[in-house]
């Protein structure tokens, strides 16, 4: 029996993916990546630091420091957001239907807090959630089930009995780990993405999602 709910962010609540890119394709060419758009593909999903040391290990480059380019990195992505972040299809109305259900709700997300708080400020949702964590915190980011597994102890509820909504293989790969009931709701570009079989459930936008849908979990 699902007793709380828990959304992945980046993509999932924002199309907050062309921001990241954007954030990432400007930062990583300054320091010599020649990053692609098709490249940024390979780390979504992942905390910021395990990006910057994902193209650090193939690009190498003696300045700025790894933690100054994350720092931009996170300084862009905000500044995005708040220039010109969208809430995603279905986003207010699947918040205000499980809060009606009595259903408590959390945010596992890869990215960092000060971000976080940034978009649900931005769509205006902050106050739906009982628990915010971010993987900055976990030892381990996704595909790792670390920040669903804690997010689910915050929430006092056993990860069995949590359902998680995501958009990135990665992010399935870490609620399926965590022993989590997951929807997946990808992005047109990673449909395909064979990572993604292992949902309980695969949506095309979280408009598609209806509560009754929660007695086959």
């Amino acid at each position: 029996m699902i007793k709380a709910i828990i959304f992945d962010m980046d993509g999932l609540l924002i199309d907050s993916e062309p921001l990241w890119e954007e954030a990432e394709l400007a930062t990583f060419s300054a320091v010599g990546v020649p990053l692609t758009e098709e490249m940024t593909k390979e780390t979504m999903g992942l905390r910021v630091d395990e990006v910057v040391q994902h193209w650090f290990s193939r690009y190498p480059w003696k300045t700025p420091t790894q933690k100054e380019v994350e720092a931009t990195i996170v300084e862009k992505v905000i500044e995005l957001v708040n220039e010109k972040g969208i809430a995603k299809d279905g986003v207010e109305a699947i918040v205000k239907t499980f809060k009606k259900a009595g259903l408590p709700m959390a945010i596992a997300s890869s990215s960092q807090t000060e971000i976080i708080n940034a978009v649900l400020d931005k769509l205006g949702i902050k106050d739906y959630f009982k628990v915010i964590h971010s993987a900055e915190h976990e030892t381990y980011g996704k595909p790792h089930p670390g920040v669903y597994i804690t997010t689910a102890v915050k929430l006092g509820i056993p990860p069995q009995n949590c359902l998680a909504f995501e958009d990135s293989p990665n992010g399935v790969l870490a609620a399926k780990a965590a022993r989590m009931k997951c929807v997946a709701v990808p992005d047109i570009k990673m449909k395909d993405d064979k990572r993604l079989l292992i949902a309980d459930m695969v949506i095309t936008s979280l408009n598609d999602f209806h509560l009754e849908a929660l007695k086959q979990f």
